[in-house]
């Protein structure tokens, strides 16, 4: 790229610059029957179809006696020629040939690799070409993998140089950011136009089929899908909290996470349970953006009140990245996590994720860095939390691989 800076005028700075480009484009020639081409004679040519590439028709011409007579059809000659009119066209090539074996493209002559070197070629007229004379010796290419069942095929890129100059612009339109979703949003507030009602609990929402649909794989199947009923006007929604159903519609209409403070007037539930239900309610309505929106919430609210739930959820929902920033925030906080209540109702609901929570406190035990206080407090609480012996003693495995008598 080309910088050109005028000159300050009348004390006022001004500028411009010149932008050079290629627009580049490709074509792909196949030659079959090969054999038959031959012995066409020196400068006698196959010609590909005329293809666009930059405002300009181009052909490719293959040569298989060679374009000299001099060289006693020892090469094959390839060429690109401008086939369109035009003067002083400056563009960039490549020629390459394909393997027949599978073994993909091989670039044979690349003008692009030495544009810094030579600069763009220039095609002065019409029937101007660039190529290869001594493309390649035809005793070789007849016994390569480019010729195979007396076919040959060919592959050619065109870079043609475009400049353009730059100046300041002589108009200062402003366009305001999109609006569209505070447009939609206020037909969920206003209720113009709804032809369909939720019952969630003892609260009721209207909403519009037509958006519900264009959002949610689950709402376009329920209204217009092959069970779908379009005419139902009225539907029940069980197991979700009001609220979350609320924020789930603000989302919906919106496409920006909802602000709990604004859908609840007051609210002692904290931010991560109330993210937890969203999640859960976003993945049933198949609305992946939105529970990706609240997986990086919970991954940034993560404590050790919440993390047990957390790690459950992620579990149950398919969340990978939030799943393990819990089991590490878990594996490093064990005393405090085990004395919630989301943990007992871990072991209940999800006993498998205690073996990967246990694999985890291992791993964090066997860094260098991990401090030997800690691992002695994580050791006197028992992670799985089973009575081994009917005599009320528990007894378990700490990650060191001693076993550990507590009094249950």
């Amino acid at each position: 790229m080309i910088v050109n800076c005028s000159e300050p005028n009348n004390g006022l700075d001004s500028s411009s610059r010149s932008v050079n480009e290629t627009v580049n484009g490709s074509h792909h020639f196949t030659i079959r029957g090969y054999s038959l081409a031959k012995g066409m004679g020196p400068g006698k040519y196959i010609a590909s179809d005329t293809f666009s590439i930059g405002g300009y028709e181009w052909a490719i011409y293959f040569y298989p006696d060679g374009k000299n007579p001099e060289d006693s059809s020892m090469y094959v000659s390839v060429f690109i020629a401008l086939a369109s009119e035009g003067t002083d066209v400056r563009a960039l090539f490549e020629l390459t040939l394909s393997h027949q074996s599978g073994k993909g493209k091989h670039p044979l002559h690349s003008h692009f690799d030495r544009a810094l070197e030579s600069g763009p070629y220039t095609l002065k007229y019409r029937g101007s070409m660039w190529g290869y004379k001594r493309f390649f010796r035809r005793t070789s290419l007849e016994t390569s993998d480019f010729l195979k069942d007396d076919c040959l095929s060919m592959h050619c890129t065109v870079g043609v140089v475009r400049t353009r100059v730059e100046g300041p612009k002589s108009y200062s339109v402003i366009v305001p950011p999109s609006d569209m979703g505070q447009s939609l949003k206020y037909l969920l507030d206003s209720e113009t136009g709804c032809d369909i009602t939720f019952q969630v609990g003892e609260e009721s929402f209207r909403a519009h089929k037509l958006i519900l649909a264009a959002r949610s794989p689950v709402f376009r199947a329920q209204f217009f899908g092959l069970v779908g009923n379009p005419n139902s006007d009225k539907v029940e929604i069980e197991d979700v909290e009001p609220f979350i159903f609320k924020a789930l519609l603000q989302f919906i209409y919106s496409d920006e996470l909802p602000s709990f403070d604004e859908i609840m007037d007051s609210t002692t539930t904290p931010s991560a349970i109330m993210m937890q239900h969203l999640l859960a309610a976003a993945d049933r309505f198949g609305l992946d953006r939105l529970k990706q929106l609240c997986e990086v919430k919970l991954c940034e609210e993560v404590n050790a009140e919440t993390v047990a739930t957390t790690l459950s959820l992620a579990e149950q929902h398919r969340c990978p990245q939030l799943k393990a920033i819990c089991l590490k925030f878990a594996a490093t906080n064990l005393g405090v996590v085990m004395q919630s209540e989301g943990f007992r109702h871990l072991e209940e609901s999800c006993p498998s994720l205690l073996s990967e929570l246990l694999e985890t406190v291992a791993s964090v035990d066997e860094k260098p860095n991990s401090v030997s206080g800690n691992n002695k407090k994580r050791s006197g609480s028992s992670i799985f939390g089973l009575d081994l012996a009917a005599d009320g003693v528990a007894e378990s495995v700490n990650p060191n691989g001693r076993r550990l008598r507590r009094r249950a």
